[in-house]
């Protein structure tokens, strides 16, 4: 099957999918294990190794208080904002954990043991569970790889998994797994982009069900700018990077109160900025395809809902398609390249969610699948070589002011693909294709280590 819309934008919690909402996921897969093989009441002991960019960068993303959590049963599509605050004090006070909620083990954030030098072949996202009875014996171990956007690859399986999976129809949709088997979709059918992903998803769930879920991402993603929009201060860290949608906001406010179109572009960075201050600060996120990125599609989607025809004609179909259509590209970075910062660079992160935005705006504004694709073709090629090379390992800089910058870049995109008739020269294929590429030749320190570039240009201590 295509790679569901729902494993591209899920509910999570920031600053980082493959370095907060993955690792907690992968500390949950290891617990279900303990519980599957009933084997949790003989653990009094778990060691955690992080390698690779998780060592590397995990302190400022939040990657190991988000494993204590996920030890303790906690998911980041559930929990919230209060309850992870009010753990963590507890943790950390008591210096201990309850294993699946129920048996207490000491564990805290000091006791686990970073290896940035170490990168496994398989994934430089890489952390080794290990959990060992009284009498020193193992009990159970597994390696588990962050693969980005909250996907999490068990060494012990093949599997890559984001959400449990609904089961599949025996009549399912033919899947697409490149652009030109999308179009060739589109073509004999008679469908658009957004209506050949909801056949996909309607082989595991009813139009209704597709639907009421993807305008419940909408409203998690309207929530998560509201919040960043209504809070000041600084951001978590070092670096005292202060919030400014706030401030933009009640500027934006007084000065465009009837929100005339020629105002569009700062609503458009201000939702970018709102959404990614949120992410940066630890708050409830849509991972959009990840969350380094997720403030492009909701900025973009804010376009289309209210800055186009069809948007104030009818706000949630316009979101329920612009999603559906972000989804059938981010499938194919997902499953042709790469959405992960640490294997690629920021190009598969903000690249991949600003071709995404692209693409699910052209077909809102009456673009045909071939402009559609043209259109994520067009946000892509001008995104690669993006590296990842956050300051002090935290998604605060370059991240915020990227996502704002690469909302605008999807617009153009957008509109450039409609003043064409969807013939162009180089192909989205080719273009995800040449990412995956350029990443693969990309030196490691440009990758999600805070060893490169910006990282290292601005002497602050990685925190």
């Amino acid at each position: 099957m295509t790679i569901s819309v729902f494993e591209l934008f899920s509910v999570g919690i920031g600053p980082s999918s493959s370095h907060t909402v993955g690792p907690m996921r992968a500390a949950g897969m290891f617990v279900d294990e303990l519980a599957r093989r009933d084997v949790v009441d003989r653990v009094a002991e778990v060691t955690v190794d992080l390698l690779g960019s998780l060592a590397a960068t995990g302190a400022g993303h939040g990657t190991l208080p988000a494993i204590l959590l996920g030890l303790e049963g906690c998911r980041p599509e559930t929990i919230e904002t209060d309850e992870m605050e009010r753990r963590l004090t507890k943790i950390r006070a008591d210096g201990k954990i309850r294993l699946a909620g129920r048996v207490v083990i000491a564990l805290t954030e000091a006791d686990m043991q970073l290896h940035p030098g170490r990168r496994l072949p398989q994934h430089p996202n890489a952390m080794t569970l290990t959990a060992f009875s009284a009498g020193g014996d193992t009990v159970y171990r597994d390696t588990y790889f962050s693969v980005g956007g909250g996907f999490v690859v068990a060494e012990s399986r093949s599997e890559s998994r984001a959400e449990p999976q609904a089961s599949v129809r025996e009549d399912a949709e033919a899947p697409f797994r490149s652009a030109a088997e999308l179009l060739a979709l589109t073509e004999r059918n008679g469908l658009s982009v957004s209506q050949v992903m909801m056949r996909q998803e309607c082989v595991a769930r009813t139009e209704v069900e597709v639907r009421e879920r993807l305008l419940h991402i909408r409203d998690v993603m309207v929530a998560c700018q509201a919040n960043g929009m209504s809070r000041d201060g600084d951001l978590p860290g070092n670096l005292r990077v202060r919030r400014r949608a706030k401030d933009w906001f009640v500027r934006l406010e007084a000065e465009d109160p009837q929100r005339d179109p020629a105002f569009a572009e700062d609503w458009v960075n201000l939702v970018a900025l709102a959404v990614n201050e949120e992410n940066a600060s630890g708050g409830r996120i849509v991972t959009a395809p990840t969350n380094g990125a997720a403030g492009i599609i909701p900025a973009v989607l804010h376009f289309a809902v209210h800055y186009t025809p069809a948007g104030n004609a009818d706000p949630d179909d316009t979101a329920v398609r612009f999603l559906l259509t972000a989804g059938a590209i981010g499938s194919l970075y997902k499953e042709r390249a790469s959405i992960s910062g640490a294997e690629v660079g920021c190009q598969g992160e903000v690249g991949s969610a600003a071709s995404m935005a692209a693409a699910g705006l052209a077909e809102i504004l009456g673009g045909t699948p071939r402009q559609v694709e043209n259109a994520a073709e067009i946000a892509m090629e001008h995104s690669l070589g993006l590296t990842c090379d956050p300051i002090g390992g935290l998604v605060q800089i370059p991240c915020i002011e990227r996502n704002a910058i690469s909302a605008g870049k999807a617009i153009n995109a957008a509109r450039m693909a409609l003043r064409g008739d969807g013939t162009h020269r180089v192909s989205l294929d080719q273009v995800i294709e040449t990412m995956r590429a350029t990443g693969m030749d990309m030196s490691v320190k440009y990758k999600e280590t805070s060893t490169g570039g910006l990282a290292i240009a601005v002497n602050v201590v990685d925190c």
